[in-house]
């Protein structure tokens, strides 16, 4: 529909065609806003497992293990801990059973990066994990 109304123009195109009843359409393989579109600056996002894994680069927070990985409170919910982006992190079976309900000051275990809301782009990593090779030059420069 954008390309029809002339929102968008393609800039990549795929070599097959879609076929109308009267004529044939390029296939968009990448396509661009012909003006832009105000996105808002910050829009809180669910917290996924697979979101959460990407953001910590699917490695354990207080090791670095790539192994068995779950999510961790950093303060407990048994302790008032919420499920929030600010509160979980990525931890490796071995590390959540070793610091179990505890807060990290009491067994000395803390994350090796803050927790926070993801990036904007670990979304779209978490959405298409497979991106074409075409995509690579237009999502770099997001």
């Amino acid at each position: 529909m954008l390309l029809l109304k002339e929102k968008a123009e393609i800039l990549e195109h795929r070599p097959r065609a879609i076929r109308g009843v009267s004529r044939d359409y390029p296939s968009p393989h990448v396509i661009r806003l012909v003006y832009r579109v105000k996105v808002p600056r910050y829009e809180a996002r669910r917290m996924s497992r697979r979101a959460l894994f990407a953001r910590d680069g699917y490695a354990c927070q207080y090791c670095g293990s790539r192994a068995k990985l779950t999510v961790d409170h950093v303060v407990p919910r048994s302790r008032g801990g919420d499920s929030s982006w600010f509160n979980v992190v990525t931890s490796c079976a071995t590390c959540n059973a070793r610091k179990g309900d505890a807060l990290c000051d009491e067994v000395h275990m803390y994350p090796r990066s803050k927790p926070r809301p993801p990036r904007p782009d670990v979304f779209i990593d978490v959405a298409t994990p497979r991106r074409p090779e075409e995509w690579t030059p237009y999502l770099a420069a997001a």
